[in-house]
């Protein structure tokens, strides 16, 4: 049962990462980017391109894969998610569900349906762990992802309370409005922030594929696993994002102890239990005093 939690506690680390650049988007600009996951597996190929044909290791790969992503975040901020927030809140969603559409059938097309791994080309990285007493073993990747979700979301904590830009990018997220009156370039920080987002989902997608085989159409589960650790955790809540991945991690791994497919069907039902307490908590309350209203309007005279 102690490996068990272990595990789970250590799974939360990487959904922690790939959750953190969902979160972190919602609670700069409120926008769900549907396509989070399918920009997560375009990074893991390249990665896999860089290994594969140039023969640079995953972990130097990082180094142009990075670069590539931010300069994707940036331009998707500028030419496709400021221009669809125009149209309200439902537009970004629809447009980054068409992004995701187009790039997971551009990915099928260069790739095929065959699966890939960057597990070959960093050594035994992906197996290799350390035991501890009473047989309890813990992986090395698995602690390098926990590892690396403290890293992340502390740095953001970090930048978004020491330095002016992010402090600039707290106050645009607050009010864009008054934000602009003070002399913040509202334009600027949320495209600073998209390609910050875009490295963490750079970093994610080179943990999905050192972990696990990726296809061209595995960006959909990602998107659903980081959707529901932000959630769990409380969207736009960095550090709550590590606490939603480790509580997905653990339903997770004490499911599969239960069922072979209660590995997924545990991690769905805490999402689904989280949800339904807060809707209990914030939501309902709401409903009630409409329906309170409307009783009061049908037994007025008119």
């Amino acid at each position: 049962m102690i490996n068990t939690l272990l595990q789970g506690i250590l799974l939360g680390g990487y959904y922690a990462v790939i959750a953190c650049g969902l979160s972190f988007m919602f609670s700069v600009m409120r926008i769900i980017n549907l396509a989070h996951g399918s920009l997560a597996v375009a990074a893991a190929y390249g990665l896999w391109l860089l290994a594969a044909k140039a023969g640079i290791p995953p972990f130097a790969g990082l180094l142009i894969v990075l670069p590539v992503m931010a300069a994707v975040g940036w331009l998707l901020q500028r030419f496709i998610l400021e221009r669809s927030a125009r149209g309200g809140t439902l537009l970004p969603i629809l447009t980054t569900f068409g992004l995701s559409i187009v790039i997971d059938n551009l990915l099928f097309e260069q790739f095929g349906a065959d699966t890939r791994s960057l597990a070959p080309f960093i050594g035994n990285l992906s197996y290799a762990s350390w035991q501890l007493p009473g047989h309890i073993y813990v992986g090395k990747l698995a602690v390098l992802m926990m590892v690396t979700a403290v890293l992340i979301l502390g740095g953001l904590q970090f930048f978004l309370s020491r330095f002016a830009l992010g402090r600039a990018i707290r106050a645009t997220a607050e009010d864009p409005d008054t934000a602009g009156l003070v002399g913040i370039d509202a334009r600027r920080v949320n495209a600073v922030a998209t390609a910050i987002t875009m490295v963490t989902v750079g970093i994610a997608g080179a943990f999905l594929g050192m972990r696990a085989t990726f296809s061209a159409y595995s960006g959909g589960p990602q998107l659903l696993f980081a959707f529901e650790a932000a959630v769990i955790g409380g969207a736009g809540s960095l550090w709550g994002t590590l606490a939603g991945g480790i509580v997905l991690g653990l339903a997770q791994s004490l499911g599969a102890q239960l069922h072979p497919q209660g590995f997924l069907i545990g991690g769905h039902a805490v999402f689904l239990l989280v949800l339904f307490v807060r809707l209990s908590r914030f939501g309902m309350p709401v409903l009630d005093k409409l329906a309170a209203s409307l009783r009061t309007r049908l037994r007025s005279p008119t």
